[in-house]
């Protein structure tokens, strides 16, 4: 394999496996405050859920770091809004035809990535004085 495509190859494995952090290496890197917390989300947490009453530190451990954070103000006041986005590659194709003057032409292709629509948030989790007081999921 020439040097270029090595390289190009073992940045995707690192990037791929650092954008790819598993919940058993959260919980991990939280050891000491994970064992601290009731047996009951400690279990959610390993699954990968969340729920009513949650600390912040414990939604981050078992969902990762959030893809967007953003504040909302109502008249019961200022609560913070954790958005998590499906990251599920998106596949999309496409066929085209064409005639002009005599001659005709056709194409096609493939897009594999990410569709940059933010239409893929798929759950929100709402923080009032650092706990969960709301989750909100997409149907």
């Amino acid at each position: 394999m020439n040097p270029p495509l090595r390289c190009l190859l073992y940045a995707s494995i690192l990037l791929g496996a650092a954008a790819c952090a598993t919940t058993e290496s959260r919980v991990s890197s939280h050891q000491a405050a994970f064992a601290t917390w009731p047996a009951d989300v400690q279990e959610k947490v390993r699954a990968g859920r969340v729920g009513v009453g949650f600390t912040q530190e414990m939604v981050q451990v078992a969902l990762g770091e959030a893809d967007r954070k953003s504040t909302r103000t109502t008249a019961a006041g200022t609560d913070e809004v954790w958005a998590y986005f499906d990251h599920r590659p998106k596949f999309s194709f496409g066929l085209g035809l064409g005639a002009a003057s005599g001659s005709t032409a056709y194409g096609g292709g493939v897009v594999v990535g990410d569709s940059g629509f933010r239409d893929d948030e798929v759950m929100r989790v709402i923080f009032e004085g650092g706990r969960v007081v709301a989750i909100e999921t997409r149907k």
